[in-house]
């Protein structure tokens, strides 16, 4: 089963990215229709925060071709990618300090990183937390998919934390998605669109590190397969000053910056994720 499924990721990874979107719209409405549980949480979690129906059910189709294009994105050639705010990332670098990315669950967060590595991860490599898969054949197919120049991967782990941080102080890149539901005992409630989610304390601890500069960004999927456009964004405007010392209150400046992003496109938002469950034991 594992030979098989990384030979069907390696043949859809030559398909065009059309035609994988297209696919995945499918899938996205397949998994809409079966799943009455899937249908409940992603319209409780829209209307939570005020979005439109018409809006979240445009995410169902979207959360389809998340899944549909990782093969392209993970093993095929590269795809279009246009940039809006690249310039942050520029003038951080000048000024020679490490740059926290905060990524919410909003269009494709892959290519965020991917994008990174491709324009600079020659002179400033970027590093990123992902949880392992649970199967080692998986695994091995997602760290060495998402490893590759100036792009390394580190994993939710307390090795991997020691990771971050040493990137950090080098000067260099991290990328994290804030709003993942961390183990117990890793994080605070803090309100998330008016209701409490239990919010990781990492991101405001990673950017207390000592100099470090937070930023934000997200991939925005262009129609009809047109490739993927990188948004960045400053952290202090959106939140009217530098992060908090308090870990609650930081917990809730971040995830209003993260309310902020998916307001920008909220029908790329994944509302089917659980964001509001019961964070689970720590390991």
């Amino acid at each position: 089963m594992a030979l098989l499924i990384r030979c069907l990721f390696r043949v859809l990874s030559w398909m065009p990215l059309p035609l994988l979107h297209a696919a995945g719209w499918l899938l996205g409405w397949l998994s809409f229709a079966l799943s009455g549980r899937y249908r409940r949480r992603l319209f409780a979690h829209a209307a939570q925060a005020g979005v439109p129906r018409r809006v979240a059910l445009a995410s169902v189709g979207e959360s389809g071709k998340l899944v549909a294009e990782l093969p392209r994105l993970w093993l095929g050639r590269p795809v279009r990618v246009d940039w809006q705010g690249a310039g942050h990332i520029e003038a951080q670098q000048t000024q020679g300090s490490g740059v926290l990315f905060l990524t919410p669950h909003l269009g494709c967060f892959e290519i965020t990183a991917q994008a990174y590595a491709q324009r600079f991860g020659a002179t400033h490599p970027m590093t990123v937390l992902f949880r392992p898969a649970r199967k080692p054949w998986l695994r091995d197919l997602v760290a060495g998919a998402r490893e590759r120049p100036g792009l390394l991967t580190a994993p939710t782990t307390l090795a991997g934390v020691k990771q971050l941080i040493k990137a950090l102080r080098a000067g260099q890149a991290v990328g994290l998605l804030p709003d993942q539901v961390p183990p117990d005992g890793q994080g605070v409630w803090a309100p998330f669109f008016g209701r409490d989610a239990y919010t990781m304390t990492l991101s405001a601890r990673l950017a207390q590190a000592g100099g470090v500069r937070i930023l934000l960004s997200w991939g925005e999927r262009l129609s009809w397969g047109r490739g993927y456009r990188v948004h960045v964004r400053p952290f202090d405007p959106l939140n009217g000053g530098p992060l908090s010392a308090d870990a609650s209150a930081a917990a809730g400046q971040i995830n209003r910056a993260m309310e902020a992003l998916v307001r920008e496109c909220p029908a790329q938002y994944l509302w089917s994720y659980d964001r509001y469950k019961t964070p689970p034991p720590a390991r």
